[in-house]
């Protein structure tokens, strides 16, 4: 908006400069003022107008913004009104100066005695011409007599001798009654003669008259005044000129008879230092009578362009005065909104005043500082973005760490904690916070515990035993929270340092629970004892059966019947159990002893259908049913280990659907092979192989579930409790995952393994 005020005000000061620049131009052109002045006064008077209109608008917005109080609004009132004044008070001063010295200047050009002046000239210049003209009709006269004596064949030669003799004659000729040209005569200067044949009126005025004589053409000294006689015809060639018209006499022939009548017409010019100066004479003559006739006219003309000239100078320097005014405090309103801005925090980049003076610097250094003030504080937000960062990404750290974090106070008040505390110790750990851990239901043990090693590294401290090491570790075992799925106790690593905090002194508590470690160490230490056991037990068991083969066979012959009978149910009793440690040693050594897997291109389901023939009897009363995917990926693995996986697995289910049948549906194994997607740590996805083996049994017990690929932890009554810890190590050589769970509905288990290595396509 301000731009266009700004624009329209530029414009309508050029159109009104132009406007007034051809109106003063008329006023002194009478020609152009006749036809132009209107026009031109109301075009200017349409740009006062419009300026009177985009004045008033530049007003209503200011006093709406003053009457609002919008910021700035004062100051540029005071400014409008300042410049206003100092254009308008000097305009006024000079239009009543103007219009005064105008009025009297006219009222005194008409004053002096410049009209009898020129009425003196004007008979001074009849004067002469009456004379030039009277001189030539006496030349006429001479002229015509001697026409009259001499024969009608010597006229040529007499009128051309008369042209001769009178330099400035432009023609004579002899005309009829009619006009009819007979002779004719001209001077150096040709003329149209057919223009200069004498009117009818003419040749009237000479029949009446002695002759006519008269001056025409030019119009130098033609009466213009009030009452004065018409001029005569202007001549053709435009020439102010003497023109004479007189009879020649009819002498009486010898014969009697008479010529036609005859006229003698001749033209001579006026000399031209008297033509310009009689012209010059009737031109001042003619403005001077205008002028003192529109004297009024003329008062009123300079009072009307006087009075809108001031009209345009005071709308003018209004509007100059809205844009000087705008100029000069725009940039002060800039720098105060800027202040103010920056009071209110914003550092953004205010407009730049163009200018070279100390207003456009003082912008620019203010610029210059908020951006600096800016810069700061964006490097301050980029720090705390950063640690926000920072600490959100530790937060993530030990939110996903395995290990349970807990920050106590140095009360042993909770303070904050990681999800693995709740997962670990299986305590909602926000409920938590602002406890003291010795009074949380289940946590006395654990908080027992870490306040015992924190004191005792107090002690050590103090005793100078413990100055290099900050931290404490312990193996911490306590009970799981009742109603937990496994009964065991919850075996923790615990690590304990000192931990400064704004509150003062506190702790910090790491701990992670191993106790899927300490079962992988009994599987371990499992291997090793049935490694050493199978090596030293099935040495002394082939001499024991067959010392007691041996005795039977020695004893058998010498011994009466009931000594018979009783030597053979003994040795076959020794026979039978030695049988049995064998087998049992030979588990040992298999499960001690596994050979090393041998990995190869396996279609997993080729290997399931396979080994389902041999369980599956086709007559529609089986219990087993697959669903293997089509298009599975080929894995890498061990066929004759994973056929042994597989035999085990379905044994297992087959034996719990043996001894615990299911009372309201029929019993059921379903063998299911499929691929799943998963997303790799790099990023890129991936496809595993996973074969789940469920049942709709009894299920595992809750204390059979959390140690079940231990060895010799069994629910049947004649197993040895290794065929699910052998089917774990295949599992694991063959770099898979393999886990049990009781299904959600509690109809039976399931047994899900995951094979990762796919074979090279």
């Amino acid at each position: 908006m301000k731009s266009a005020l700004r624009y329209l005000f530029v414009v309508a000061g050029a159109i009104c400069s132009i406007l007034l620049f051809l109106l003063a131009s008329a006023s002194d052109n009478s020609g152009f003022f006749d036809r132009y002045y209107g026009w031109l006064l109301g075009l200017n008077a349409s740009v006062a107008v419009a300026l009177v209109l985009l004045v008033g608008v530049s007003l209503f917005r200011l006093y709406s913004r003053y009457k609002s109080g919008k910021f700035g609004s004062k100051l540029m009132t005071r400014l409008v009104v300042l410049f206003a004044a100092i254009g308008v008070l000097p305009g006024l001063v000079i239009f009543l100066v103007s219009v005064q010295f105008v009025s009297h200047s006219i009222d005194s050009w008409f004053n002096v005695r410049v009209e009898e002046a020129l009425d003196a000239g004007l008979d001074l210049g009849r004067s002469a011409l009456d004379e030039s003209l009277a001189e030539l009709e006496a030349q006429a006269r001479g002229t015509v007599r001697q026409l009259a004596e001499d024969p009608f064949y010597a006229a040529p030669a007499t009128l051309a001798r008369f042209v001769r003799r009178h330099p400035g004659t432009q023609s004579a000729i002899i005309v009829d009654a009619d006009g009819g040209l007979i002779v004719s005569a001209m001077g150096e200067r040709r003329v149209n003669l057919s223009a200069d044949l004498p009117s009818a009126a003419m040749l009237n005025k000479a029949k009446e008259d002695p002759s006519y004589a008269a001056y025409e053409g030019g119009g130098e000294l033609r009466d213009d005044r009030v009452g004065a006689p018409p001029p005569a015809p202007p001549d053709a060639n435009s020439v102010l000129r003497l023109r004479v018209l007189m009879a020649i006499p009819d002498p009486v022939q010898p014969s009697g008879a008479h010529l036609a009548p005859r006229y003698l017409q001749i033209i001579q010019a006026v000399p031209q230092k008297l033509a310009s100066n009689g012209e010059m004479l009737r031109t001042a003559f003619s403005e001077y009578k205008e002028r003192y006739v529109a004297r009024q006219g003329l008062r009123k003309m300079y009072t009307e362009t006087l009075t809108l000239t001031l009209l345009l100078a005071v709308f003018g320097a209004i509007a100059a005065a809205f844009l000087i005014a705008n100029d000069l405090a725009q940039p002060l309103l800039l720098l105060a909104e800027g202040t103010r801005a920056v009071a209110e925090g914003d550092l953004s980049p205010r407009p730049i005043v163009a200018s070279s003076d100390e207003l456009g610097t003082l912008t620019q250094s203010f610029n210059t500082m908020t951006r600096q003030l800016s810069e700061a504080r964006s490097a301050v937000e980029r720090n705390r973005i950063a640690l926000q960062n920072a600490k959100a990404h530790l937060e993530s750290v030990l939110a996903n760490m395995s290990a349970g974090v807990m920050v106590l106070d140095s009360e042993f008040r909770l303070v904050t904690c990681n999800d693995s505390v709740e997962r670990i110790l299986q305590h909602a750990g926000v409920t938590l916070i602002g406890q003291p851990l010795a009074q949380v239901e289940g946590m006395q043990e654990f908080a027992a515990a870490i306040i015992n090693a924190f004191s005792a590294q107090s002690a050590q401290t103090a005793a100078g035993r413990n100055v290099a090491r900050l931290h404490w570790q312990r193996q911490i075992e306590i009970p799981r929270p009742p109603g937990s799925a496994d009964e065991n106790e919850l075996i923790l690593l615990t690590r304990g340092s000192r931990l400064p905090l704004e509150t003062g002194a506190g702790y910090i508590v790491v701990f992670d629970d191993i106790t899927d470690v300490i079962s992988a160490q009994r599987s371990i230490a499992w291997g090793e004892v049935a490694r050493r056991l199978a090596h030293e037990i099935k040495n002394p068991l082939t001499p024991i059966q067959l010392s007691a083969e041996r005795l039977q066979m020695k004893l058998e012959s010498k011994l009466s019947g009931p000594d018979v009978e009783l030597l053979n149910k003994a040795s076959t009793t020794i026979v039978n159990q030695v049988s049995a440690m064998k087998r049992m040693v030979d588990d040992f050594r298999d499960y001690a002893r596994t050979p090393p897997a041998v990995l190869q291109p396996l279609d997993l389901n080729s290997l399931v259908e396979e080994i389902l023939h041999l369980y599956i009897s086709g007559e529609g009363n089986d219990i087993i049913h697959a669903h293997l995917a089509p298009a599975l990926p080929m894995v890498m693995g061990d066929e004759t280990q994973l056929r042994q996986v597989i035999h085990n697995l379905l044994q297992n289910a087959q034996d719990a659907l043996q001894e615990h049948p299911p009372a309201d549906a029929e019993p059921r194994i379903d063998v299911v092979t499929e691929g799943i997607i998963y997303q790799s740590a790099d990023g890129g996805t991936r496809i595993a192989v996973r074969l789940s083996i469920s049942d709709n049994g009894p299920g595992f017990m809750p204390k059979i579930l959390a140690n079940a690929f231990e060895p010799y932890v069994t629910s049947k009554a004649k197993g040895t409790g290794l065929g699910l810890a052998m089917v774990k190590k295949i599992i694991e050589e063959h770099g898979g995952r393999i886990d049990i769970q009781n299904r959600d509905d509690r109809s039976g288990a399931s047994v899900l393994i995951l094979l990762l290595k796919l074979a090279p396509v």
